[in-house]
């Protein structure tokens, strides 16, 4: 409840000590409900007196805080509001001079307010929750209009944020609203074309449909006319079939015949053959003797440079001392086809090196695959006598490595070359009939070298070969 302030008798510039005050009107003092009842208090009003009260306790004397009070003064003070709320505001509607004590000291630090609420006068600007617990603690006169005033205040805030809350919710519905048939519109429309589209399907399928069945007629008519003409080819074929067995069983009295002819024939051939091999020992015999007799006149010794080293020197860099690597198997390779080409004489062993360690060892650094490959390389040549080179990819390449097994030639191509080229001139430079077995799993490399006479295999056989060793 409010009226309008007294006039202002303040020099210009001077501040005001407190907001203007607002003399309650004489009905005020006067009001009929009296000052002795205990009114109900607005919730937030309620919990107000309770806090101050709380706040203000500790600060009396022991022997002026009522028994009921003395435990709950002891409290921490953000618990003894929340535990003791419901002793406080018994005590405070039971007990009037703990009341007044409260109001006293709650006036006290109010200030300006405080002095204010004990003369009988609100402050305009203040807290209408803060000025009610002020005046049920102090009780002035006109206090029950000062309590129902801030009621009044506490529901028209409530009541304003009730409207603007509603306010805000209805216009977030519209604009749901308007964004669903916003949404509507367009699924509107998908739906317009999607429903265009299916009646162009369906007219397509129509078309389909009649275009199928007449497809169909004529096949029938086909199967038909094949029908007939299938007994009529029955029927010739059949008088075929009573032909050929005429003619088979001639001809099966003229292979009896062929056959006794051929008996003598073979005959005949065998005893040729035993005097053409007789012939060829003797003249394979002559061939050795004059290709000694040759060698002798020549004086043409061992080789001591192959032709692969020839490629390496021209086409691949050869560290001195290559990583050694070892090997392990896969389970569906057989190297048995590998033993039968290294048993043979002279034979040439290329391997692909990275193709194969990649294969079996992929977990492994580089430098530990090509170790493991070398090493078990090394142990293959000991076995066989065979020459061996293993060719990698120059793009990892390491210098100052230790040696290589004996019989073990490692190659490294060079930059802006492959490891497949490299093997590809290796076995170009081979002369011709001698036995060349290349490793890896490339298709292209397979399918190169097999096309200059070697013979190609898979990466697995390789590995199987060393896991067994």
């Amino acid at each position: 409840m409010s009226v309008p302030a007294p006039p202002d008798d303040r020099s210009p510039g001077e501040a005001a000590p407190y907001p203007a005050i607002i003399r309650l009107p004489d009905s005020v003092e006067s009001h009929d409900l009296g000052e002795s009842a205990e009114p109900i208090l607005p919730e937030q009003v309620r919990q107000r007196v309770i806090q101050l009260t709380a706040a203000l306790l500790p600060g009396l004397p022991y022997d002026e805080i009522p028994d009921v009070l003395r435990k709950v003064a002891r409290f921490a003070p953000n618990r003894r509001a929340r535990l003791g709320g419901t002793a406080i505001a018994t005590q405070l509607a039971a007990d009037p001079l703990f009341r007044q004590r409260i109001g006293r000291k709650a006036s006290a630090e109010a200030g300006d307010l405080g002095t204010a609420i004990a003369e009988g006068t609100a402050v305009g600007a203040a807290d209408p929750v803060e000025v009610a617990a002020l005046a049920y603690l102090v009780r002035p006169a006109g206090w029950f209009d000062l309590v129902a005033a801030a009621g009044e205040a506490v529901r028209a805030e409530a009541d304003s944020a009730a409207v603007s809350e509603a306010v805000r919710a209805a216009e977030q519905r519209a604009a749901r609203a308007e964004h669903d048939r916003a949404v509507a519109r367009v699924e509107a429309d998908k739906l317009r074309d999607e429903l265009a589209r299916v009646r162009e399907e369906l007219g397509q399928l129509r078309e389909e449909h009649r275009t199928t069945a007449r497809a169909l007629r004529e096949t029938q008519a086909r199967e038909r006319k094949a029908a007939e003409m299938l007994a009529t080819e029955k029927g010739r074929a059949k008088s075929a079939a009573d032909r050929h067995d005429q003619e088979l069983r001639k001809l099966r009295s003229k292979l009896a015949d062929a056959e006794a002819a051929a008996s003598g024939a073979r005959s005949a051939v065998r005893d040729s053959r035993t005097a053409d091999d007789a012939r060829l020992w003797l003249l394979l015999e002559t061939i050795g003797q004059a290709a000694n007799g040759l060698r002798r006149e020549l004086a043409i010794g061992p080789a001591d440079r192959l032709p692969a080293d020839l490629v390496a020197d021209a086409t691949a860099d050869r560290p001195e001392a290559p990583d050694r690597v070892g090997a392990r198997a896969t389970d569906n390779d057989d190297p048995a086809r590998l033993d039968q080409l290294l048993a043979l004489p002279k034979a040439h062993l290329i391997v692909d090196g990275y193709n194969v360690t990649k294969r079996g060892w992929s977990e492994m650094s580089l430098e530990h695959q090509r170790k493991r490959l070398i090493t078990g390389l090394g142990g293959i040549a000991a076995q066989t006598g065979d020459e061996v080179t293993c060719v990698f990819d120059g793009a990892e390449r390491q210098h100052g490595l230790p040696p290589a097994p004996r019989g073990v030639r490692v190659l490294f191509s060079r930059k802006g070359e492959t490891a497949d080229e490299v093997i590809r001139r290796l076995v170009r430079a081979e002369p011709s009939g001698r036995p060349v077995i290349v490793i890896s799993s490339d298709r292209e490399v397979a399918d190169g070298v097999r096309r200059h006479g070697a013979y190609p295999l898979a990466a697995d056989s390789l590995l199987r070969r060393l896991s067994r060793s």
